[in-house]
């Protein structure tokens, strides 16, 4: 049997965090803080200077202009997320390696998806309640599920949606999976979230989100120098 490797990223061990999880291979963690700091902060001004040399690379004007607001779009997408109290974005890329139905082979191509981790305050109810109050009514949303994991009671969902017309992204149905975890103290509930727009393959991305609710923790893995990967939040 081989041992997973795991690497500790630096939040693990930060001694406000109130969750930790396992984030798969394949994601990378978009820094949104440092791309939404005030105009005037430093750490705006240290972005400036780490994109520097990609306004420079740019072979005109033009291009250069597109850069930024592609960013600026992306900034006011991350804006709008953390309103909604996501502290955590990951972008997944994934090469598509489940074999077609009928010619038996896979199609190579890569996967994109989101991966989002919000808080949500809540009134004071059991986890259980409140796992089950989560998805009670969802409108559109399939394939509930209530499960004991080793951090407690959570709940799962599904919901396929199409960006409204006036978004201006592309009229593609996105396949949102999502886990509700509520925290042990019953006040705040924890909302997994990934999205893709490979609606196929909803099978593989919730056996992926299930992985991830599984190695929840709301309690430091640290505290007995437990062997683990964890990033706090």
């Amino acid at each position: 049997m081989t041992t997973p490797k795991f690497i500790i990223d630096e939040s693990a061990h930060d001694p406000e965090a109130d969750i930790w999880f396992a984030q798969p291979a394949g994601f990378t963690t978009i820094p949104f803080r440092a791309l939404l700091n005030p105009s005037d902060s430093a750490g705006t001004r240290a972005l400036r200077d780490a994109i520097a040399p990609l306004l420079d690379a740019a072979p005109d004007e033009l291009a250069r202009r597109r850069f930024l607001a592609e960013l600026a779009r992306g900034q006011q997408l991350l804006a709008a997320l953390v309103e909604t109290g996501t502290t955590r974005c990951s972008i997944g890329l994934h090469r598509d390696d489940v074999p077609d139905v009928s010619s038996g082979e896979s199609s190579g191509r890569l996967l994109l998806s989101l991966l989002t981790l919000s808080w949500q305050d809540i009134a004071a109810a059991a986890p259980a309640v409140t796992a089950a109050r989560a998805v009670a009514g969802a409108e559109g949303h399939t394939n509930v599920e209530y499960l004991e994991l080793p951090c407690g009671p959570a709940s799962f969902s599904e919901l396929v949606r199409i960006p409204n017309a006036e978004s201006g992204l592309p009229q593609d149905p996105i396949l949102q999976v999502f886990a509700h975890l509520p925290h042990p103290d019953g006040k705040r509930l924890v909302v997994l979230a990934l999205g893709t727009t490979a609606v196929g393959r909803r099978s593989e991305y919730r056996s992926l989100l299930h992985q991830i609710a599984e190695n929840v923790s709301f309690e430091n893995p640290f505290a007995e120098e437990a062997p683990s990967r964890a990033r706090g939040c």
